[in-house]
């Protein structure tokens, strides 16, 4: 048998469309590499300003979806990032399992619309693909986005969605990838999908998912107008490669590898995502904390600084005030595990009434920016959430701007804020969770609105533009604290203007000289060993 990799192509100015099939032998085994081929060879999007129609937006998956192994339902974005400038490459779980039955491996999104677009993509049992192209101007976008049915942001689209296109839904089990109002006006705006329970025609607990790093949202939109996609079909990749099912192979390969079956051997390898019984506790916010202790990144990542007297003494407030309240709602309470959208037995997302919690967005929003209180860092998470944002990246940005007031760099009112955050590591108490939740709330909103010309700055430039262009703004404050903008914002540098905030652990693998960063394609252990071994073990 000959397997190839099906690609469609669609043209958002045209609303015309492609089919073109790669044969494994092009070197084309999944998504990554057809960005990269086509991003260098064939649109050479390098060229182009990075919002430029021609910087193509790749969405795909790999050729084991469909089959039995577990974790390969990831849905993988593909594009030249606003912050970075270069190639990047972001995931989102679980998606790729209704996508996958459209009888497509990628949807290449080329040109540019006039108007905002919404994609419906379905393919029937032979994988025959069928499109259909809807507008919704601006206006009623941002009326969604502002309120639909109670919701905000991603949720008032994605539940707009439900209404409008439920019969398509339903017919193709189909899921929604949406972007935010922070794609609209920012360069931060994420991919977000909210896996849909028809029958409830609500959102499926626990199986929400983005693709944030690297503003792949803003791409989708500003490069190509597109808001909105809902994929899905009756196509099963089974039908045409039975071994994707042949559990027998499966555990076969499992035995060479790691000498026992699959199950088994999946069993042992997520021990970490689904519960550790030595911890009592599971999933990446649940482990993270007992493990890594007091090298968890806390104000602005300014506890390198401090004594590990008083990094435990940190340590000891999250576990108290911000670890607990989850664990035991979610592990001693009951057991509100679920999975991304995939059947699958690790059941990695961990839900606190109603809310899916993990690591990366809630320290972000929480001990990184001086909330230790986890309901105020639930609150946070759950508008930066709606707004379609990079919890990672708020986080930096916000923790940079508190770090900037608290040394005198910036004044409270130079941000629209009314008071300044209480950012000392040395005198924290937990009492100033709420404060300083309070003002982070206020530079999110303003991001989005931009009535503040350093928000605006930092909304449209990102930190390290924008820290340049405030250490020329505020020179002479600069000269007399000893201390740049640029000092304190914590990135890894692109060439001459890009840059990647480190994903939250306190290792030198997140800054590593790496073609893309953001991601887990590094040893991020919090090790420290010369650069010739780093590079080695990276």
């Amino acid at each position: 048998m000959s397997y190839k990799y099906r690609v469609l192509f669609v043209n958002t100015s045209s609303k015309s469309w492609k089919i073109k099939e790669y044969e494994l032998k092009d070197d084309i085994l999944g998504p990554i590499d057809l960005g990269v081929k086509l991003h260098l060879e064939e649109y050479e999007s390098w060229k182009y300003d990075v919002f430029s129609p021609n910087n193509v937006f790749v969405l795909g998956r790999g050729l084991f979806a469909g089959g039995r192994l577990i974790g390969v339902h990831r849905l993988i974005a593909v594009f030249r990032s606003p912050l970075t400038r270069s190639l990047h490459v972001s995931a989102i779980g679980g998606v790729a399992y209704k996508f996958m039955r459209s009888g497509i491996h990628a949807v290449v999104i080329e040109d540019k619309s006039s108007t905002p677009l919404i994609i419906l993509i379905s393919g029937n049992e032979k994988g025959s693909i069928d499109i259909k192209f809807n507008e919704i101007t601006l206006n009623r976008l941002e009326e969604v986005y502002k309120n639909y049915d109670g919701k905000e942001g991603v949720y008032a689209l994605t539940k707009y969605l439900m209404d409008e296109y439920e019969e398509f839904i339903k017919e193709n089990n189909a899921r929604p990838i949406v972007v935010g109002p922070s794609a609209i006006k920012t360069i931060h705006g994420a991919l977000f999908s909210l896996d849909i329970d028809i029958k409830r025609k609500s959102i499926a607990l626990g199986a929400e998912d983005s693709a944030a790093r690297g503003g792949p949202g803003s791409v989708l939109f500003q490069a190509h107008g597109v808001v909105a996609l809902i994929i899905g079909g009756r196509y099963k990749p089974s039908d045409d490669n039975p071994k994707l099912l042949d559990m027998n192979l499966i555990d076969s390969i499992s035995r060479k590898v790691h000498g026992k079956d699959y199950i088994p051997a999946l069993s042992d390898a997520t021990t970490k995502y689904r519960y550790n019984p030595k911890l009592g506790t599971g999933g990446t916010f649940g482990v993270n904390y007992p493990h890594y202790r007091d090298l968890i990144p806390t104000f602005a990542y300014n506890m390198m600084y401090l004594s590990k007297t008083l990094r435990l003494k940190h340590y000891e407030m999250i576990m108290k005030y911000f670890w607990k309240p989850f664990n035991v709602e979610v592990f001693e309470k009951a057991r509100s595990w679920y999975n991304c959208g995939e059947p699958c037995p690790v059941v990695c997302k961990k839900v606190w009434r109603g809310k899916k919690v993990d690591y990366e967005p809630f320290n972000a929003m929480g001990p990184l920016i001086g909330v230790f209180l986890f309901e105020k860092t639930v609150e946070l998470v759950d508008v930066v959430d709606a707004l379609g944002f990079d919890a990672i990246e708020m986080g930096h940005i916000i923790s940079w701007i508190f770090d900037a007031i608290h040394r005198g760099l910036l004044q409270p009112e130079e941000v629209r804020l009314d008071s300044k955050p209480l950012f000392d590591p040395i005198s924290y108490d937990v009492r100033y969770s709420e404060h300083n939740a309070k003002l982070a709330l206020k530079i999110v909103r303003g991001l989005i609105e931009k009535n503040n010309e350093i928000l605006k700055l930092i909304a449209e430039k990102g930190i390290r533009e924008a820290a340049r262009i405030l250490d020329i703004k505020f020179k002479d404050r600069v000269s007399m604290i000893g201390l740049r903008f640029e000092d304190i914002a914590i990135y890894g540098s692109f060439g001459n203007e890009g840059y990647m905030t480190p994903n939250l652990y306190w290792t030198p693998g997140m800054i590593a000289p790496l073609f893309i960063l953001g991601r887990y394609w590094t040893n991020y252990s919090p090790t420290f060993m010369s650069p010739e071994e780093y590079a080695k073990s990276s």
